[in-house]
């Protein structure tokens, strides 16, 4: 038994809201709401949104594309993320995916074990500063990497 109880995160329900790398992302359960085991965040990424390339350390990532199309690149493959797929990023495999098409995208992104949001918390405070954003970065296990 566990003293826990469900957590719900229903439509219009959110967490927080935070705008990052063209995005627009909301929270919907956080790792205060799984006792640390995961986080997840429905992502809307306009044309041309999506994060540069990136690492992370602690956490394995999974995507569900909700609507629209997002190029994904993993492991220096690339991914073409249709409606209904699923994307398993494993920890410590660079990645990061774009909106390529002309039609705004919806995700639902899952992160475990839950901890990360507290970077993208963090990130946000300066988000025009590249400095701020590749600490705050490092800071929670996460790289990010030259494209090229």
């Amino acid at each position: 038994m566990t003293d826990r109880k469900a957590a719900v995160a229903r439509p219009g329900d959110g967490t927080e809201v935070l705008h990052g790398a063209g995005d627009h992302y909301t929270f919907r359960l956080t790792g205060e709401d799984t006792d640390g085991q995961y986080f997840s965040m429905e992502g809307v990424v306009p044309p041309g949104g999506g994060p540069p390339p990136h690492v992370q350390t602690r956490e394995e990532e999974a995507f569900y594309v909700l609507e629209g199309e997002v190029t994904f690149w993993a492991d220096g493959k690339r991914i073409a993320g249709t409606t209904g797929s699923w994307i398993n990023i494993p920890k410590g495999v660079v990645h990061n995916f774009r909106n390529e098409t002309d039609r705004t995208a919806r995700l639902l992104i899952f992160f475990a074990p839950a901890g990360i949001e507290q970077a993208f918390r963090e990130m946000v405070t300066d988000a025009d500063n590249p400095g701020h954003i590749a600490a705050v970065g490092r800071k929670y296990g996460m790289e990010f990497v030259d494209a090229t």
